[in-house]
């Protein structure tokens, strides 16, 4: 069976009313370094899922699928969109470039995806602004020979924001007053911050009004959708993004990622309990990709056409989706998988 089920009793908010769920809450999570096929196998197990969810990251992330010989490439939307009966849910942990997100929607639509009514957007999830991007690429270019190979997509500086508690949220947009308010103050703190930075604050809340109904239209309360939708007997999968290894506080830091792709970011990305999570299933590579800077003990440098680590990177067609910059290939790294299994609890390993 594509899902794990476990029987279980849960408690509604009235003491005298009991509802009955044979689902608990399921799991896809990459177990290295990233690209390990998490989107092709969410793409399969999906299809038996009420509720896809994406629950940490950004646009950051990339999943590609191809379906009848058509290629899709989702950054923010879970893979399970292409399943048109299940409800897509960007959870209150991601950090959302909201024009990267209405593009990735208009690609769906014009490859004959109707996702209309099928994608809803937490009111708690961050919002990832131009100047966050240009923020992440000037904070990278300073590093130099040091740098952490970041995408450059501002997913650091977003997180930065709401962590100095001066971020905006995507529910702020449903107050427009408060929303101008709050982008003036954190454009303005910005530029203060980052000398030579050129923000044109009226150009972007201009934007930003012109597709703030098509955005409230998505806006819910995602952990109340998510919750009732468990205690009312729905199955539910989670998307993970990005990978163990590159895990703010698990992975090979300072080379790693601004959230935590491990288990832990589907109870604080999605607004669940613990006892809701069922299955957890790590996806991985018979070899280990990375991409960007950091350690990588198993490395096989591509130095010839006839290397071992040439051949991995040109038959695996290993480059990224999002950034399209070539995969570092090399040996399964067992070690490493026993440390992702204790973080994680895999409960199934997919390779």
């Amino acid at each position: 069976e594509t899902t794990a089920r476990n029987e279980r009793y849960v408690k509604t908010n009235s003491a005298k009313s009991f509802s009955f769920s044979v689902y608990g809450i399921d799991i896809v999570l990459g177990g290295q370094w990233g690209d390990e096929g998490k989107g092709k196998l969410v793409d399969i197990l999906s299809q038996d899922y009420d509720v896809c969810a994406r629950v940490a990251g950004g646009s950051n992330a990339g999943h590609t699928i191809v379906v009848q010989g058509k290629k899709y490439k989702f950054h923010l939307l879970p893979s399970g969109v292409l399943n048109k009966d299940a409800t897509c849910v960007i959870g209150n942990g991601v950090v959302i470039h909201l024009p990267s997100f209405l593009n990735e929607l208009d690609n769906l639509e014009s490859m004959g995806v109707d996702y209309k009514g099928r994608v809803l957007v937490s009111d708690r999830a961050h919002m990832v602004f131009d100047f966050h991007q240009e923020v992440d690429g000037m904070s990278e270019s300073k590093l130099g020979r040091n740098k952490i190979g970041t995408t450059k997509k501002g997913i650091g500086p977003a997180y930065a924001s709401k962590i100095s508690r001066n971020g905006i949220r995507i529910g702020d947009l449903l107050n427009w007053e408060y929303f101008e308010e709050r982008f003036r103050s954190l454009a303005s703190a910005t530029m203060q911050a980052h000398p030579g930075l050129d923000i044109d604050i009226e150009e972007q809340l201009k934007y930003y009004k012109s597709i703030s109904d098509r955005v409230n239209s998505m806006t819910v309360d995602t952990i109340q959708y998510t919750n009732e939708a468990y205690l009312s007997g729905k199955k539910i999968l989670v998307e993970g993004a990005n990978a163990t290894m590159l895990d703010i506080d698990f992975g090979t830091y300072p080379y790693v990622t601004s959230s935590n792709p491990s288990v832990g970011s589907v109870l604080t990305g999605l607004g669940v309990s613990p006892n809701k999570l069922s299955g957890i299933y790590g996806t991985v590579k018979a070899y280990c990709t990375r991409v960007g800077e950091g350690p990588f003990p198993t490395e096989l440098v591509p130095d010839g056409p006839n290397s071992i680590g040439y051949h991995l990177g040109t038959v695996g067609a290993e480059y990224g989706t999002t950034t399209g910059r070539q995969r570092r290939c090399g040996w399964l790294d067992i070690p490493q998988m026993k440390y992702s299994c204790l973080i994680n609890g895999f409960t199934a390993l997919n390779l």
